[in-house]
């Protein structure tokens, strides 16, 4: 089933945020975003690795 983080576009590398015109609380509070993002990222990760794990738990028996 999907969520609606999966209709959300995924950042990639080649994109351009113009952060030479960001002043520096305002990168810094970018970076705070990032942070955040990386720890939900991480969390979805672990929450999708302990599913594949059950499953596999599962069909081996």
């Amino acid at each position: 089933m999907m969520s609606q983080d999966d209709l959300e576009p995924i950042l990639t590398k080649g994109q351009d945020r113009g952060l030479d015109d960001l002043s520096i609380e305002a990168l810094q509070e970018y970076i705070g975003d990032l942070e955040d993002e990386i720890q939900r990222v991480k969390q979805v990760i672990e929450k999708k690795q302990g599913a594949l794990e059950n499953a596999g738990q599962f069909f081996k028996n």
